[in-house]
């Protein structure tokens, strides 16, 4: 703030006035809040207790002396509420006048036309910051990435079945009668006396039947040339 009051005093400001109006407004400034411009008037005339226009960042506050400048009346507008500001100069000094939204004028005359001037550029630059935002601040946009949908899921429902006790092993065991056989397998015959009263005919079948076991696996080698033997005995 004092940065502020230091080029607002090179403006042809009255330094006493400019102390009094800094002194009450320390305690009416909000958080953030800082003093852009001030601008006090001056009549041709000696005016011992001029009205005054200050202007913020977040508002304008008009300070007009009272009883005899022992107290000051603060009337203050944010600059949502401005509708618009001009400046009209004459041979004496400035005029400075704003509007309000709800159709209120107000208006500071006898302002140094600098001073207007300043306070006038001031509230333009306000008024064009709640009209683009994006002018002033510029607005870094960051790119989100969006996180991979996870699908659900799903458990796999193991079904658990009760196992019945057993109790009779033999139930478990197959029967004789369960057992299936592909093929039946001829018996060979072993005996002398059963090849005895075969025919040459009959003996020479039996030995192609033996052959056909053995091409298809069913008997073994051994046992094939045991039979063979046999058979050729009585050949």
């Amino acid at each position: 703030m004092i940065d502020n009051l230091k080029k607002i005093l090179n403006e042809d400001q009255d330094p006493k006035a400019i102390e009094k109006i800094t002194a009450k407004l320390e305690n009416l400034l909000m958080s953030n809040e800082e003093v852009g411009y001030i601008a006090v008037q001056k009549k041709p005339a000696v005016t011992i207790f001029p009205d005054s226009i200050v202007v913020t960042n977040k508002r304008i506050i008009l300070c007009k002396p009272k009883n005899l400048g022992l107290s000051m009346e603060f009337i203050d507008y944010d600059w949502d509420d401005i509708a618009g500001s001009f400046v009209k100069e004459g041979i004496l000094g400035a005029d400075f006048t704003f509007t309000t939204n709800s159709d209120l004028t107000h208006t500071v005359d006898y302002l140094p036309k600098n001073q207007a001037r300043k306070l006038y550029t001031y509230a333009k630059e306000q008024l064009d910051l709640l009209k683009n935002p994006k002018a002033a601040t510029p607005i870094v946009e960051e790119v989100k990435q969006e996180a991979p949908i996870e699908s659900p899921v799903q458990e796999e429902v193991v079904e658990e079945i009760q196992a019945e006790e057993v109790t009779h092993f033999a139930e478990l065991m197959p029967t004789p009668n369960d057992v299936i056989r592909d093929t039946e397998v001829e018996a060979p015959i072993s005996e002398e006396k059963g090849l005895a009263h075969l025919t040459q005919d009959e003996l020479f079948a039996k030995l192609q039947n033996y052959k056909k076991l053995l091409d298809n696996g069913l008997i073994l080698q051994g046992e094939y040339d045991r039979l063979k033997s046999e058979i050729l005995k009585f050949l």
